[in-house]
């Protein structure tokens, strides 16, 4: 196996920053994690600019020089296929499969997307492009739980019928879609949590004494798209009530919409939950998020939205040795086992044919928002407070309880998310995408996107002729050189020049048409290098715009 990788982010998203979103942590992790544990020689980072790769490699090595780190912009397929894999981090394969192709074939290098989520109708098009653009078997969307992986196998399933069914014939080739886990750094999650002095110093800050149970909440305080909270609330009442304990429900997170959405947690804390001793805490400091882990004695989770695919943070927990209390819900499911590292509190989800089409149709037709798209069906989304709140109960009244499943959550994530764990995973993956690889047929099919392709062919109609390699070129009467140098002072002449050659290469060109009174393109174009015959031939278009050159006979 190959021990190069590229990494694709096509801008921003990895800079340390307060309030982050879920899915920045996890591909940060995850690169990280490649760097340190992946046994690389070499990492390539893509992005949209040189300058973008740069940036976004400094934060990923964060000062190490091993392994050595190239930088380059997107376009540079060379640097891809010289890795043998490039790894973005959402599913998208789409266009990038589309510039491999045309850039350096199909077979070149593997291509693999992570899924963070498969909520939003644009992703799930985004993702279903897969099965009309030249994305192949030895490429992979990577699915973090056996729901979403089943989710997608379906949908791409169900789309591959119906363009079966509309066009004729039969299913074309699919990504791979593995199932990868999202991973964490134990050891240092660990060092956060149980560091000389940090549960009590945390505590004596909440004012907590020494049996008073802390339940705690790390994540986005958004009811549209983590959770409601009431039944977290109603679950900690009805524990406090069965137990007789003092109970601080802590949620550790940020709010979308500051002051307005957080006044409506504290009414429905107020409505639901008057007995329990609510905290909401700054959830954008990790050294402090760490040390709450430490601090707290229960980890409660009762997510309820589809945007949530695999959750991080329950994992985080019992990286640091808590119990947890989590929704029978989709990646929670697979990370966490019930009556083991906690308890798993059932859900209900709604009738299939009801009214969850409409509520889909209003988002697809920009009625409604993404986030209210998702709200509603969250807030139709049960879970089971009566199962919660006897979890919440016994573990509360069982000190030994909370301890053997935290030991035992610790041990989980030792032996399957721990970042070493999923990287060897990964290496796994490269490895066989890399036989699938070198055993495929030759590329065969068109080289461009046929609906974003060439626009000089797409639109050549427009035109009432194209250059051609014998056109026949003139320098129109009156025309010299100080006519070129007069364009370099109007900006209007100087815009979009990237793409063209440069003064002297005009200079150059119009020197020799006027020294034959007249030229074709392929003898203009044969005086220059190869590799600057493409520039040169706009710069015939350019100067036929400004006024130097003829193309009519």
């Amino acid at each position: 196996m190959t021990s190069r990788l590229a990494i694709y982010q096509s801008s921003g998203g990895l800079y340390a920053r307060r309030n982050v979103f879920g899915v920045d942590v996890a591909n940060l992790g995850l690169y990280r994690a490649l760097i340190a544990h992946g046994g690389l020689e070499q990492l390539t980072v893509l992005s949209t600019q040189q300058a973008g790769a740069q940036e976004i490699a400094d934060v990923l090595t964060q000062g190490a020089t091993s392994p050595p780190v190239v930088v380059s912009d997107i376009m540079n397929q060379r640097a891809a296929a010289d890795a043998g894999a490039l790894l973005r981090g959402r599913p998208d394969l789409h266009d990038l499969a589309w510039l491999r192709r045309r850039a350096v074939g199909d077979r070149a290098y593997s291509l693999l997307g992570l899924v963070h989520t498969i909520a939003p109708p644009t992703m799930r098009q985004m993702i279903a492009m897969s099965a009309v653009g030249p994305v192949q078997p030895w490429d992979a969307i990577i699915c973090t739980s056996p729901s979403v992986q089943q989710a997608l196998s379906s949908m791409l399933d169900e789309y591959g019928d119906y363009l079966g069914d509309r066009f004729g014939g039969r299913r074309g080739p699919r990504p791979d879609l593995p199932l990868l886990p999202l991973g964490v750094d134990q050891q240092a999650i660990a060092a956060g949590a149980r560091g000389p002095g940090v549960r009590q110093a945390l505590r004596a800050e909440l004012g907590l004494a020494d049996d008073d149970v802390l339940v705690l909440w790390v994540g986005r305080l958004s009811f549209f798209e983590k959770a409601f909270p009431q039944p977290m609330f109603r679950a900690a009442q009805e524990a406090a009530e069965a137990t007789g304990a003092r109970v601080c429900l802590a949620l550790a997170g940020w709010f979308p919409h500051g002051e307005t959405d957080e006044a409506r947690y504290r009414q429905a804390a107020a409505a639901y939950a008057p007995l329990v001793d609510l905290k909401v805490l700054d959830g954008g400091d990790r050294e402090r998020v760490m040390g709450l882990y430490g601090a707290a004695d229960i980890f409660l989770s009762l997510v309820d939205n589809i945007q949530e695919t695999f959750g991080l943070t329950p994992v985080e927990a019992m990286a640091a040795g808590l119990p947890v209390v989590a929704s029978d819900w989709d990646g929670y499911r697979y990370t966490i086992r019930d009556g083991v590292e906690g308890f798993l509190i059932p859900t209900l989800g709604g009738v299939a044919g009801g009214l969850g089409h409409a509520m889909a149709l209003r988002h697809a037709m920009g009625l409604d928002t993404y986030q209210t798209y998702v709200g509603e069906i969250a807030q139709h989304t049960a879970v089971h407070v009566g199962r919660a709140a006897a979890a919440l109960s016994e573990l509360i009244r069982s000190p030994a309880l909370r301890a053997r499943m935290g030991a035992a959550g610790r041990e989980r994530v030792r032996t399957s998310f721990d970042w070493p764990v999923v990287v060897g995973r990964f290496k796994a993956l490269l490895a066989h995408l890399a036989d699938l690889r070198s055993q495929a047929p030759v590329q065969t099919g068109p080289a461009l996107n046929p609906v974003k392709g060439d626009p000089f062919a797409d639109f050549a109609g427009f035109a009432t002729q194209t250059l051609k390699l014998d056109t026949i070129l003139r320098v129109r009467p009156g025309v010299t050189a100080d006519d070129l140098e007069r364009a370099r002072g109007v900006e209007l002449d100087q815009m979009f020049g990237v793409w063209r050659g440069d003064h002297d290469e005009c200079l150059a060109v119009l020197g020799f048409i006027a020294a034959r009174n007249g030229a074709a393109v392929r003898t203009i174009l044969g005086e220059f290098p190869v590799a600057r015959r493409r520039a040169v031939e706009l710069s015939l278009l350019w100067m036929g715009k400004l006024g130097l050159l003829d193309w009519l006979a």
